[in-house]
């Protein structure tokens, strides 16, 4: 049967319903437990790391060792982390006090699970990208309801074989199937507390004024165009060598890949010879003998998309150098670097999602800095150079979320670091201690710890004395001179003797 938006939304209801159920239970167990049941998650994917491989192999045209390199064996690493770090997260901690005044008073945050949060997740990284956040969820005391995109159903199944392997309570983690173009308003009709998006800036922005009407929170992961600087003092094969894989891995559908190169011009021709010489060697074609770098393009919208971004790069005056040789059935796209550029170009403007990197010419570091930061999306970003101080420097100006110096892509296998952009790649984080806060409200608890006190000094009824006490209060506190604090102080003790009656 076809869905409907109204069937679509009873179906998150009851999958949202089943699992705040369910949290109930859940939140009873000690935290060790809920890490336990966690890491029995982690082990499963252990054991069976070289069937899920092959799966989101399956599902998504990469190639198994990208498969197994940065979403089983990241997802891994990513348990192991979160299990070890969110119970300090959620441990209640003392808040210093903020004056002599208000020193009865002893101040306590606490963190609260948000209750059901829901997860939309895409087709490049499905295994990854949505277990990252489904362990953070679990782990501070939330239920989850996880909606994998279309095209990767199966990856779905089998993240759910995988959670049902950590013996949580029946129905705190759904898996529902849905067609994209309903989850958005079912999710956020649906009785969720929190949304966690990663997918298009256009669908983001959508999402983001439905959820308005709720004030319902989100994080959202909208893709970048990440920029690559190249500096003259860089170790040149390094940075052709992390270019190749950050611009080619996943055949390019990376939100943090490579896109935009900016060469100093003393090694600009050194570089693109040594780039060139290296993707001359990759092969492309269907991953079976593990003989292939490079697999096919997940989808038919993504291979036109990119095809129509070198066509429109061509009738611009960019030069295209082509490498290896491509099947010739599949969505297989051979590898592409990009020259002669010009800023109207859309693969400077969109997102390529696609095995092809722009490489341009910088002269100074300002320069590079600029094209940069000359994107509407923030999310990553690299410097390459021998000089630490210098791409420091450089980091430091980049408007993006991350930036990595000497290597590239790989900060979202890195657990520990947040993960998100600047403008238009998305807003809130997930990943590291960051992305498990986001998986909760902060409460504060507030107590007097002298109960013998009858009323504070403030505290009705009022008159000129309490007046004159309290701006006492302020002159003792933070005086002018020597006099003013000693005749401040003389007024507070006066109003302060009142917190000890009752008249």
């Amino acid at each position: 049967m076809t869905a409907t938006q109204d069937s679509a939304l009873e179906l998150v209801k009851a999958a949202v319903g089943a699992s705040r159920k369910a949290q109930a239970l859940w939140l009873r167990r000690r935290y060790s437990d809920r890490a336990a049941s966690l890491l029995k998650i982690r082990d499963y994917i252990s054991v069976h790391a070289e069937e899920l491989s092959e799966c989101i192999s399956r599902a998504t045209g990469k190639t198994r060792i990208d498969a197994v390199s940065t979403e089983v064996l990241s997802t891994a690493m990513a348990i192991s982390f979160y299990a070890s770090e969110a119970n300090s997260i959620l441990r209640r901690k003392r808040i210093s006090g903020g004056g002599i005044l208000t020193i009865n008073k002893v101040s306590y945050l606490e963190r609260v699970p948000m209750g059901v949060i829901g997860i939309i997740s895409p087709w490049n990284y499905p295994f990854a990208i949505p277990f990252h956040e489904i362990a953070m969820a679990l782990l501070t005391g939330n239920g989850v309801v996880l909606k994998v995109a279309s095209q990767t159903k199966e990856v779905g199944v089998a993240i759910k074989k995988a959670v049902e392997a950590g013996g949580l309570p029946d129905g705190l983690f759904g898996l529902i199937d849905l067609p994209g173009t309903l989850a958005g308003d079912a999710f956020i009709n649906g009785g969720i507390d929190k949304l966690f998006f990663t997918g298009s800036v256009a669908v983001g922005k959508e999402l983001m004024a439905k959820a308005a009407s709720r004030l319902l929170p989100l994080s959202l992961e909208l893709g970048g165009n990440d920029a690559m600087i190249v500096c003259d003092d860089a170790d040149l094969t390094r940075a052709a060598n992390g270019a190749l894989w950050a611009g080619m891995s996943n055949a390019g559908q990376s939100c943090a890949a490579v896109e935009r190169i900016y060469v100093m011009a003393p090694v600009y021709e050194k570089f693109l010879s040594l780039l060139k010489s290296k993707m001359a060697r990759l092969r492309v074609g269907e991953d079976t003998r593990f003989d292939v770098e490079i697999g096919s393009l997940t989808t038919d919208e993504q291979y036109a998309k990119v095809k129509e971004l070198l066509n429109d790069a061509r009738a611009r005056g960019a030069i295209l150098h082509t490498f290896a040789t491509v099947p010739q059935t599949g969505r297989f796209i051979a590898p592409t670097i990009v020259e002669n550029l010009t800023s109207d170009m859309r693969l400077l403007n969109e997102e390529i999602f696609g095995p092809v990197v722009a490489v341009g010419k910088v002269t100074s570091d300002d320069e590079a800095v600029a094209a940069a930061n000359n994107s509407s999306l923030g999310l990553t970003a690299s410097v390459w150079s021998r000089n630490s101080l210098r791409a420091e420097s450089i980091a430091s100006r980049l408007e993006v979320g991350s930036v990595m110096i000497n290597d590239h892509l790989m900060s979202h296998g890195l657990a520990e670091t947040p993960w998100g952009g600047f403008k238009e790649s998305g807003i809130g984080r997930t990943h590291s201690r960051l992305g498990l806060e986001e998986m909760t409200r902060p409460r504060v608890i507030v107590k007097d710890i002298l109960p013998f006190v009858k009323r504070n000094m403030w505290w009705y009824p009022h008159n000129e004395r309490i007046y004159q006490g309290l701006l006492g209060a302020i002159r003792f506190l933070y005086p002018a001179n020597l006099t003013q604090r000693v005749r401040g102080g003389i007024q507070l003790i006066k109003v302060f003797a009142r917190t000890f009656t009752d008249e």
